[in-house]
Order: C-alpha cells, then structure tokens, then sequence
C-alpha cells in the first residue's frame, strides 16, 4: 500500500472522537499524518473525552496517545507554525481532512480567510486540486452554514456530514463512530474495512 501524506484537522465542533479514531486508522495503516488542533478542538478534548493535557506538552501528550497504533508517522502543528509542510502547494501531499469541522472554520475556508494554519491548508487543497474532505457537525443548519457548504462543493470539496448508517446494525458507539470514520476514510481513497458495506452479505 502507497504510503500517504496527509494532513488531519480537528476543530470544536462535537465529535472530537471521530477525529481521534481516523488519526488512529491512518498511524495503524503506516500513512504519514500533519495533525492541526483549534484551541476549541482542545477544549472538545477535554469536555468530550477526558483528554486535557498542559498547553506545552501538547505535541508529546499525542505522540503517547498514538504510540500503540503508530505504524506511520505524526507531526503536529500549532495553528500558528506555518513551517508546516501542508501550507504550501509545492509540497505534494495525498489530501486533507477537517473533522469535526465547525461552523467557523468551514465559513473562514469558504471566504479564503487563511487566518490560521489550518484554513491556510484547507486553501491549498482547494487551489491546489487536491481532496479536501469536511465533516461538518452541527444541527439545524442555518441558511449561511448550508451557503458555504454550496460554495465549497462548487469548488470541489467534499462535505461529510457526521451521519452514521443504521443499516449495518450497529451494536456500540464505537460501531456508530466507525462507520462515519470509513466513509471519511472513502472520500480520501484510503482503504478500510471500518464498517460492513451494503452488499457485503452476498459475497
């Protein structure tokens, strides 16, 4: 299997799970994974999964948490390291994905704001040609989150809402968080066996 680079982004959107176990996935397969984490995604950490490490053992704190999965290679980015790779279209990088992504970077992304690295990266996916996955979770949509989702889409981007499947019968919330992470892994054309698909049973 292509080893691929790809850069991860997990905002404060609820949900911070679904990140965590896509990060996971990637390491486990051996891709090479640039993490961005907005200061809200921190507090999601905390609030959601009990996570909440010191602001200045960020980068180590993660490197531990994915040691047991980690058969690729993971470089965090604070939101203002533009040193990172992702920000740049001559690096050549598989894709990029935001999840959760909240409303507020979804808007900054589809204005072109670039007001943190991880928006600037979002940016260089899209005048780049390159994928660029977004898992919105939010619920209702207002009229101006469902315009930028439109004006993104028309540019390419593909928008994933965290909508799980009932029809593999799921029996945990693992099962539930996995089927959306498979088919986030899909939109990026990384191989998974992270859910039963529709069909399977004939085979």
């Amino acid at each position: 299997m292509k080893k691929m680079r790809l850069g991860v982004g997990i905002t404060g959107a609820s949900g911070a799970i679904y990140g965590i176990r896509l990060v996971e996935e990637l390491l486990r397969a051996g891709h090479l994974v640039h993490l961005m984490v907005t200061e809200a995604g921190w507090q999601v950490f905390h609030d959601e999964l009990d996570l909440a490490p010191d602001v200045t053992e960020r980068e180590t704190f993660l490197q531990e948490y994915f040691a047991p999965q980690n058969q690729g290679e993971l470089h965090y980015w604070t939101l203002r390291n533009f040193n990172c790779p992702m920000a740049s279209g001559s690096y050549q990088s598989d894709g990029m994905i935001i999840v959760p992504c909240s409303m507020g970077t979804l808007s900054g992304i589809a204005h072109g704001a670039s007001g943190n690295l991880m928006e600037r990266c979002a940016d260089v996916m899209i005048k780049e040609g390159r994928k660029l996955v977004l898992v919105p979770r939010e619920t209702p949509l207002n009229a101006l989150h469902l315009e930028n989702m439109l004006k993104l889409s028309q540019l390419g981007v593909r928008i994933l809402p965290a909508m799980p499947g009932f029809y593999q019968r799921p029996q945990t919330l693992e099962d539930v968080v996995n089927f959306v992470v498979g088919k986030a892994l899909d939109s990026l054309q990384v191989p998974n066996q992270m859910f039963r698909r529709w069909g399977d049973h004939l085979e």
